[in-house]
């Protein structure tokens, strides 16, 4: 394994890194004005992705990307490094059409759409002049274990009419958003009781304009209100043709992680690249700031919590890597692969919300307002730590792995133990 950027990752990261520099760190301040006074998306975004478009920084997010569509086709690994520039400014992927949870949706629809499908969602999509949204999780039922999803899909003749409610769901609130994809539980397979549970639900595609789709709310996280939202929608009798379903019917669970896998290394490599912000922010804060005669880089316990935060960004990264580079292989054992993305998602969930508390404590009280991105990157990390399933859902599943892996490995390890009765059995040697 080879994790050094190729020539390909090269170009196109340098490509990125003068773009970002030159057109988007400029517009920081403005982006944030603009949210402030209730204007998103901000009106500068769109000449933004029109540049994007015309220097061919586009779609770098998906390797699947179909051969008649703009974009770059980089590898996960190739695309690792650009994903943690871009998570500097959690707002730059939207200029690149590599934003969550649009880059998971494209994938899904990549996958698994018909030619309908396709020219109606995931070409807008991919040409950046839509959004979409995901509806999985549920506020009346655990929703870390997916099998007790309760929104229903029932059929009325040829219609598909869903039933239930959805909460915390990303770019719901952005005005262009379209399409929300819907996974919810097919009557006609939950009624048969010889049916696996994992087999019982389906993919809906729900135009956002369509008669019983309501969105309550956009739902803040810690007080913070992200303007593309993590809305509450209520699906109260809504009627689609048969053309709604997405892919075959109850096989949701296993479409969905099609679309999980990427999405988490996405999410693994932008906190990364805000951990590294947020590492090099308070490196310089401590550097200039004095307390007690000496610059605060001086006391010993500062100085551990960068070289823990330092060890600990590193650490992350190249388990990143490894599990893009396992992701892009082909025949890549899928129970060893949910396992790798289990553990980016518990790694970086802990990484982000532990680095980027240090560099709060080390700025003092200016890393708790909004000056800097401090208090948002703790929020957001915070938030990870139960977004795409709770941590405790994502070890139960490495544990299990590892515990497979024994059982199947079934080596001898009674040689490794110096018991009496093994100390007075020495082996033979001819």
């Amino acid at each position: 394994m080879d994790f050094s950027p190729s020539a390909t990752s090269r170009k196109w990261l340098q490509k990125t890194e003068v773009f970002f520099e030159r057109y988007i760190l400029p517009h920081n301040a403005a982006w944030h004005q603009s949210v402030a006074d209730g204007v998103y998306p901000p009106p500068f975004l769109a000449d933004l992705r029109v540049l994007a478009q015309d220097d061919g920084l586009w779609n770098l997010c998906l390797p699947q990307l179909p051969l008649d569509a703009l974009g770059t086709r980089l590898s996960n690994l190739q695309y690792a490094p650009i994903a943690e520039l871009l998570g500097r400014l959690p707002w730059a992927s939207e200029v690149f059409n590599c934003q969550a949870p649009d880059s998971g949706n494209m994938e899904l629809l990549s996958r698994y759409a018909d030619a309908g499908q396709s020219a109606r969602w995931l070409a807008p999509l991919l040409q950046g002049q839509m959004r979409s949204a995901f509806g999985m999780s549920e506020p009346d039922v655990a929703s870390s274990d997916p099998a007790n999803l309760q929104t229903a899909l029932r059929r009325d003749g040829d219609a598909l009419v869903l039933q239930g409610r959805k909460w915390f769901i990303t770019g719901a609130a952005h005005p262009d958003c379209r399409l929300l994809i819907v996974m919810c539980r097919d009557l006609d397979l939950a009624g048969l009781a010889d049916t696996d549970a994992h087999l019982q639900h389906s993919l809906v595609l729900v135009p956002m304009d369509t008669p019983g789709l309501q969105v309550l709310r956009n739902i803040p996280m810690l007080h913070h209100l992200a303007p593309e939202g993590h809305c509450e929608i209520l699906l109260n009798n809504v009627r689609l043709g048969p053309q709604a379903l997405l892919g075959q019917a109850g096989a949701a669970f296993a479409m969905a992680q099609a679309r999980l896998g990427p999405g988490r290394l996405h999410h693994g490599m932008r906190s990364i690249g805000q951990c590294e912000l947020a590492l090099q922010l308070a490196c310089a804060r401590v550097r200039e700031r004095e307390a007690f005669g000496r610059h605060v880089s001086a006391f010993s316990n500062v100085q551990d919590w960068i070289a823990q935060s330092r060890v600990a960004i590193d650490q992350a990264r190249l388990l990143l890597l490894q599990t893009a580079w396992r992701l892009d292989q082909p025949g890549s054992d899928p129970q060893q692969l949910r396992s790798d993305v289990a553990a980016v998602k518990v790694v970086a969930a802990q990484l982000q919300t532990q680095v980027v508390d240090r560099a709060i404590q080390m700025f003092g009280a200016m890393g708790l307002s909004p000056d800097t991105p401090l208090a948002y990157f703790w929020s957001w990390g915070r938030a990870m730590h139960l977004m795409d399933g709770p941590d405790e859902v994502h070890l139960r599943s490495i544990a299990r792995h590892a515990l497979r892996q024994s059982a199947e490995q079934g080596a001898s390890l009674a040689a490794y133990f110096t018991t009496p009765e093994q100390l007075q059995a020495p082996p033979q040697i001819r």
